[in-house]
């Protein structure tokens, strides 16, 4: 993620159980646990995932995220209140 307080490597790892989608992402040893986290396939075959997250490090926001997966790769934003988008970006492990 590119913020605007610098560079932040996560590892987001997706998961399907009891029926729905679950998610967690994992930074400089904070876990923090997707909500409401939905897929919308789309007519070109990628998926937008949506989801919101709190995080501790380095700072405490509530964050909304917005990315597109496309094969093994995935882009978009986050958003936390009034501060400017932060670009997303990564690819599967």
């Amino acid at each position: 993620m590119k913020t605007p307080i610098g560079g932040v490597d996560a590892v987001f790892t997706f998961t399907e159980a009891d029926g729905g989608l679950h998610g967690t992402a994992a930074s400089k040893g904070d876990v923090a646990e997707m909500r409401d986290l939905v897929a919308a396939e789309q007519p070109d075959g990628s998926v937008v995932l949506t989801w919101t997250q709190s995080v501790t490090k380095p700072m405490r926001l509530n964050l909304d995220f917005e990315v597109t997966v496309a094969g093994d790769s995935f882009s978009g934003f986050s958003k936390a209140g009034k501060l400017p988008k932060s670009v997303v970006t990564g690819t599967r492990a």
